[in-house]
């Protein structure tokens, strides 16, 4: 397990994240938005006219529609990578690595993180808020440094989370088919669980049971930040404030983080143009331009620390 962890970690460090054409979760979403533009009915969830009680009914066909689309994306491709995976030792290994590298987004999340700093330390602003954009789901267009530099951390420390510890975490648990389950859902909750029109109820299970799969490493996460950072701020932090958050696994992780760097993040913003107050997160002084190359060695540190604990765990299993 250690040597492939430190493989996967090689490969996405040296060679970074395949080019999007080729990216199996790029093809996989294309597929999955092909899926819930046909299963998904919101339409006539929102027909004018439905009573209440059909009303009721459709929104409940809809969300068993969005879990048959979730076990359309999930189930097969997870059975297959584990009958594979069961079938030869060499290509067990070789499945392993290629799925963990592919899952794992520590280097691109960087790399566009360190896009977004140098535009800002250089005052580029327009083309900070362009490279924000495509790591937030908030509307950019009117943001200032600060800002940019809030959304960002926030992206980090979540991310960091979501597409990085939590993938490792279910390598170590399952191996490739733990891997493959936990990212495909991962990547439905992004496109398909918003609390929208046309996502609320289509996306409803999908959404729970993503939140299921980051519950742990969503907390183990979070104990990271703190040992790499600023512990009595980041367990006072998340503590008080991790639970404020609309998502209690990102609450605790942003908060926590935000503790660990001694920042404030959270606070209002805009969403497909509408304004929404978020609970504060964090503490200390705004988030400023640096706190983006503080918070992605803040992600390193904790990701060696998982490392360097899996390799002390390995020894034993050596000797």
């Amino acid at each position: 397990m250690l040597i492939v962890l430190l493989c996967a970690l090689l490969l996405d460090y040296f060679l970074g994240e395949p080019k999007k054409e080729y990216h199996p979760l790029v093809m996989f979403g294309q597929f999955a938005t092909h899926l819930e533009e046909h299963l998904n009915e919101y339409q006539l969830e929102n027909s004018d006219n439905l009573d209440d009680i059909a009303l009721e009914k459709q929104q409940q066909k809809n969300k068993i529609n969005g879990l048959i689309a979730a076990l359309i994306c999930l189930i097969p491709i997870s059975i297959l990578i584990y009958i594979i995976h069961q079938t030869d030792t060499i290509l067990g290994y070789l499945i392993d690595l290629a799925v963990l590298y592919f899952a794992l987004g520590l280097h691109s999340l960087k790399q566009h993180a360190d896009t977004i700093f140098q535009a800002l330390k250089k005052q580029h602003l327009e083309d900070a808020r362009q490279a924000v954009a495509l790591i937030v789901s908030r509307d950019t267009e009117q943001m200032n440094e600060e800002d940019m530099a809030r959304a960002t951390t926030e992206s980090i420390l979540e991310n960091g989370s979501d597409a990085v510890l939590a993938a490792i975490f279910w390598f170590l648990l399952a191996g490739a088919p733990g891997v493959i389950m936990y990212r495909l859902s991962n990547t439905l909750d992004a496109m398909w669980g918003y609390k929208t029109p046309r996502y609320s109820h289509f996306g409803f299970f999908i959404a729970k049971f993503d939140d299921l799969l980051n519950y742990i490493p969503a907390r183990l996460t979070a104990l990271s930040y703190a040992l790499a950072g600023n512990w009595d701020k980041a367990i006072r932090c998340g503590q008080k404030q991790g639970s404020l958050w609309e998502s209690s696994n990102a609450g605790i992780v942003m908060s926590t983080g935000a503790g660990a760097l001694n920042v404030k993040l959270g606070g209002a913003d805009y969403y497909h143009g509408q304004y929404k107050q978020r609970p504060d997160l964090g503490c200390g002084e705004q988030a400023k331009t640096e706190t983006i190359k503080q918070a992605s060695h803040l992600l390193d540190r904790a990701t060696l620390l998982w490392v360097v604990v899996i390799a002390l765990i390995s020894v034993p299993v050596w000797l």
